[in-house]
């Protein structure tokens, strides 16, 4: 059987794509404010802006191309069971050939109804418009969790990480919760690896290996490591 790796990807591995990023733009995106444009307050406030920031970024994601660590990711799966724990909304490591992605913080190419939340569907192109109904007649929103809102996949995200063979985490700061707190849900004797270009030891996370450099590069070499350590096992 397979061991299982379980990676948590963050911003950093979809920014080398091109895709920019709530922190790098400074806390405004596109000239708004965060919480006019992700939070159900904007929402109410601002239909018609939190919909056409979306489409921006449907149609940002599918310019974008996957790069060299979506792609290596979903080599992998060839020797080791994979699975991928994204904070990630664009779809590049399904689009890469990963198949199995967790997104935490919902799918920008899915539509969902504010009537029900059960009701989630596939987006046909990248534009979602007022007066897009689900079939209890209720307005269409972004099938995103925006902040202030619950994170529904975040149990099985922990369920993964607790079960994990080995742990990475990619691209990411590891500053947005609950997110961030998966990798102490990883046994202390997991081994684990931490690739980003501010990657640095976490307190109370001990078989920890940094790579301070992008995915594309801290990928390969995550791998390689991994694959001399199961071939000494």
């Amino acid at each position: 059987m397979k061991k299982k790796l379980v990676v948590l990807t963050g911003a950093g591995i979809s920014a080398e794509s091109g895709i920019a990023t709530f922190r790098d733009a400074g806390g405004l995106w596109e000239g708004h404010k965060i919480e006019d444009v992700a939070s159900p307050d904007g929402w109410r406030r601002n239909r018609s802006l939190v919909l056409e920031f979306y489409n921006l970024r449907r149609k940002a994601a599918l310019e974008a191309k996957p790069n060299g660590a979506h792609h290596f990711l979903a080599a992998m799966e060839e020797w080791i069971d994979v699975t991928i724990v994204t904070q990630n909304v664009d779809n590049l490591h399904e689009r890469a050939g990963s198949s199995h992605v967790v997104h935490l913080h919902g799918e920008l190419f899915k539509s969902r109804s504010t009537a029900d939340p059960s009701l989630v569907y596939d987006m046909d192109g990248w534009e979602l418009k007022e007066g897009d109904r689900c079939e209890k007649g209720s307005q269409l929103r972004p099938h995103i969790v925006w902040f202030g809102e619950a994170v529904p996949m975040i149990d099985m995200a922990i369920g993964l990480a607790s079960q994990a063979d080995y742990f990475w985490v990619v691209g990411t700061s590891l500053q947005v919760y609950p997110a961030a707190s998966l990798v102490h849900y990883v046994s202390e004797e997991i081994p684990k690896w931490y690739i980003d270009p501010k990657a640095e030891l976490i307190s109370g996370v001990r078989s920890l290996v940094c790579l301070a450099e992008p995915a594309t590069l801290g990928v390969p070499r995550a791998a390689e490591q991994l694959m001399q350590l199961l071939q000494n096992q």
